[in-house]
């Protein structure tokens, strides 16, 4: 399995076979940064009952959200640039059999599984998610430096970085 599929996989609702199955997934990853950053949110929030889980990511990622999860709108706000992205966005993913399940094409989650399965994602995705990515970050410590989605953004980075190198090389 692709490690952005399984970084993806940690912005799920919760579900009472989340911790199982994202705890089968890390066994999957090659060790690295990702890998120890995915462990950890893994961890943190198998010390949680199903129900406070979820509610801290109802609180983390949805209502009045400790960060805002949505790549676009972190890098443009509610400009017409959003909108072109999430329009290239969302045709691109339909082109890589990228389902959204509810969520805007620059939701967090889709779009690492859209990394994860396009052979070349759009131009220039991966610099726009690693700033994304680091104001998310930016924005939940400032919230709340002890959330464990702290280490799932942590995880995210370290993969988009991980892939930087190799999509950029082979466009050349």
């Amino acid at each position: 399995m692709h490690p952005a599929s399984v970084v993806a996989s940690g912005y799920l609702y919760p579900s009472p076979d989340s911790l199982s199955t994202l705890e089968g997934v890390v066994e999957s990853l090659p060790r690295s940064l990702a890998q120890k950053a995915l462990a950890d949110f893994i961890d943190e929030v198998g010390r949680l009952e199903l129900g406070e889980w979820e509610e801290l990511h109802t609180r983390t990622l949805d209502l009045s959200p400790a960060f805002v999860p949505y790549v676009g709108h972190v890098t443009w706000g509610e400009n017409y640039r959003r909108g072109e992205f999430m329009a290239d966005l969302k045709g691109d993913m339909r082109r890589n059999g990228i389902e959204l399940n509810g969520e805007l094409p620059d939701h967090i989650e889709p779009i690492l599984r859209y990394v994860a399965a396009a052979p070349e994602p759009l131009s220039d995705l991966l610099d726009v998610l690693v700033g994304a990515v680091t104001q998310m970050q930016s924005t939940l410590a400032s919230a709340d430096k002890k959330n464990p989605y702290r280490h799932l953004l942590a995880a995210t980075l370290a993969v988009v970085e991980d892939l930087k190198p190799v999509v950029i090389g082979v466009r050349r």
